[in-house]
């Protein structure tokens, strides 16, 4: 029985198609826009008042050593303020009665939403009052953004820089990034999400008669406003446990289609920002091209394997539907999964947990290739840039070329950063994985009260788990239980690891290459704005990140999958 008909599959293929031309639309105005944002020598009334809060004047540019300082102060005192209000959430306004969050999970959540991850071992809605929602999850969504996109307009601001010691200022990358950008594209989202049914309130739980005389418990929230920045900022903590399958906070196809725009929105314009910073709008193409490449493949292939229903038990019910709304239906559900996991958002519309065996597979190969196509805000663009500057080395040693890129030398330096950067993220993963099943006592716990669901497909569950902590995407399998000793902790670690350490090699490179001149192109310089320096770099991303995880992808998915 074929799992999904032509008619579906063809509006499958014009939503697909529908998302792309909307994104081909926002590139130039919101690229412009980012642009204009960073690079204006103007502040805002509002910004100055701001600074002479916190004591910064913006006219002072930082090094990189004092840009790391900023960034990991503010980001410390970000998780201890959101610790804090977990544990006193007692005796906070809109408590809604509930108790203070247990340490363990306290501490997994701050870091969680502090570091752009929003992964949640918890039900927010049995968890969370409102003043640690809005006070606490909400402000990071804006502000670990924000940090995300700072870091990369750094890095591009190197590139653009000449002999300079200095890689802009970060509170002031940090105020323009939240409310020149975040929080007026918020604003818009949010409306618009309000007026497709996402609910904003403050009632707390509302007890209703059902038609059949039963009584059920509603949840309210501040939801929308919540809905609108967890897409936008890439973030996906949702509001309810079931996330943006949740009715409440993702209603109809309509509303799912305007949330997939949201989360690719930003990403997907910051190569033109970046050419534009830079000078060349052919390099932000060539970017572009890399990441639009990848995602289109991607979400066609999840698309195919979901549509096609693989595996006894999706071959029996005709179809692969359990674990997906029926408003979104199947490839609505792929889509979403595909966006989801290709930038670091996590929000979800349905469980990859239910997904078939391989097509559970290729969000977890989403993340694994370090969220680049589009990526996160800024971490997706300031990943594919160390990639690039890997493929530049590589493909000038290939063809006896000097490795340069957009004019700046790519020494030793450059490339031990940006090797560091890759090796990272796979050493977490890899990592958190195989202790969680080496450690005595944590093994045993493990198998036993976490995994729903023992042998192979048990291994896929705590990859993914590890797998989105490194990367800070945020989604589950949705069949782990997470809210242990154990995983709270180490997951917990793993996604303060998995965001800062990059980010320091990141701005590191960016000091190293903002020092240095720029050296005129010669016949000797890789052209890095073809369609052969854009397929090239295509087969660096798979092979440097994703084949690195293929022998254990082995022994969980792919041996479920071709069983």
């Amino acid at each position: 029985m074929a799992a999904v008909t032509a008619e579906t599959l063809w509006l499958g293929v014009l939503q697909f198609a529908t998302v792309l031309l909307v994104l081909a639309l926002l590139y130039r105005p919101l690229g412009d826009y980012i642009a204009r944002t960073y690079q204006s020598a103007k502040h805002l009334r509002a910004e100055r008042g701001f600074y002479r809060l916190i004591g910064v004047d913006p006219a002072s540019a930082q090094t990189w050593q004092a840009y790391t300082r900023a960034v990991l102060v503010f980001s410390l005192m970000g998780v201890l303020f959101v610790y804090a209000l977990q544990r006193f959430q007692a005796v906070l306004p809109y408590s809604l009665g509930l108790p203070p969050v247990p340490e363990g999970l306290a501490f997994n959540t701050a870091v969680s939403f502090v570091t752009n991850t929003n992964w949640q071992s918890y039900s927010p809605e049995l968890t969370l009052g409102y003043t640690v929602q809005l006070a606490g999850l909400a402000v990071q969504n804006f502000v670990s953004a924000a940090v995300g996109i700072a870091v990369a307009i750094a890095l591009v601001r190197a590139f653009a820089a000449r002999r300079s010691g200095t890689i802009g200022n970060f509170w002031v990358d940090l105020t323009r990034g939240t409310f020149r950008l975040l929080l007026p594209l918020s604003v818009l989202a949010a409306v618009a999400l309000l007026v497709g049914g996402v609910v904003q309130n403050f009632n707390g739980f509302t007890e209703v008669t059902t038609i059949t005389g039963g009584t059920q418990v509603l949840p309210g929230g501040p939801v929308a406003s919540q809905e609108a920045i967890k897409e936008l900022g890439t973030n996906g903590g949702g509001f309810f446990n079931a996330n943006s399958a949740h009715p409440f906070e993702n209603p109809a196809p309509w509303t799912s289609f305007l949330e997939i725009v949201l989360l690719l929105a930003i990403p997907f314009a910051m190569p033109r920002a970046f050419g534009k910073i830079v000078g060349d709008n052919r390099q932000g193409y060539a970017i572009l091209a890399v990441m639009a490449t990848i995602f289109v493949v991607s979400v066609s292939v999840l698309s195919l394997l979901e549509a096609s229903g693989q595996g006894t038990a999706p071959q029996l019910a005709g179809g692969a539907m359990e674990g997906k709304e029926q408003r979104y239906g199947v490839l609505g559900s792929a889509l979403f999964a595909g966006a989801t996991t290709l930038t670091s958002t996590g929000a979800v519309n349905s469980m990859h947990d239910s997904y078939t065996a391989l097509g559970g597979m290729l969000p977890m190969i989403n993340m694994m290739l370090g969220e680049v196509a589009p990526g996160g805000v800024g971490s997706g663009l300031y990943g594919i840039l160390v990639l690039a500057i890997i493929a530049v080395f590589v493909g000038g040693l290939l063809v006896g070329r000097s490795p340069e890129y957009l004019g700046k030398k790519i020494g030793p330096r450059e490339i031990k950063l940006a090797s560091l950067y890759i090796l990272v993220t796979p050493v977490l993963v890899l990592a958190g994985t195989a202790l969680s099943f080496a450690l005595p006592g944590i093994s045993e716990d493990v198998e036993t009260v976490s995994i729903w669901n023992p042998g192979v497909h048990g291994l896929s569950e705590v990859l993914y788990a590890f797998t989105s902590a490194a990367n800070n995407n945020g989604s589950a399998f949705a069949g782990l239980t997470a809210n242990t000793p154990w995983l709270n902790t180490a997951l917990g670690v793993v996604m303060l690891l998995g965001r800062f350490v990059p980010i320091v090699l990141v701005i590191a490179l960016a000091g190293s290459l903002a020092a240095q001149d720029t050296v005129p192109a010669t016949a000797g310089t890789l052209p890095t704005h073809r369609p052969q320096f854009v397929g090239f770099l295509v087969g660096v991303a798979v092979i440097v990140t994703a084949l690195t995880y293929f022998p254990v992808l082995t022994l969980g998915p792919l041996a479920e999958g071709l069983v």
